[in-house]
C-alpha cells in the first residue's frame, strides 16, 4: 500500500511543474505546430525544431513556451567554415 501513496504524492508534484497553458499559449502552440509540423504528427521532432526561426523562438521564449536547451546546444547554425 505504500507505493501507491508515493506515487499519489508524486503525481501530485508533476501536475505542478506544468502549469495549464494560457488561451495565448495555446493559440501560439497551435500557430508553431501548424507551421513547422511537417510531418504532420501533433509534435515538434528535433529536425522541425531546428528550422524554427529566430522571430517565432523569440515569440515561444516570450509566452513561455520555448524548450530548454541542452548545455552546449546552439539554437543558430554553427559557421561550417571554422
Amino acid at each position: 500500500m505504500r507505493p501507491v501513496l508515493v506515487r499519489a504524492a508524486d503525481a501530485a508534484n508533476a501536475a505542478k511543474k506544468h502549469p495549464k497553458a494560457s488561451e495565448e499559449q495555446r493559440k501560439l502552440r497551435k500557430e508553431m505546430l501548424d507551421k513547422y509540423d511537417a510531418n504532420k504528427d501533433g509534435k515538434l521532432d528535433k529536425k522541425e525544431r531546428a528550422k524554427i526561426s529566430k522571430e517565432d523562438q523569440e515569440k515561444l521564449e516570450k509566452a513561455g513556451l520555448a524548450r530548454h536547451r541542452a548545455k552546449g546546444e546552439d539554437h543558430e547554425k554553427k559557421d561550417s567554415s571554422k
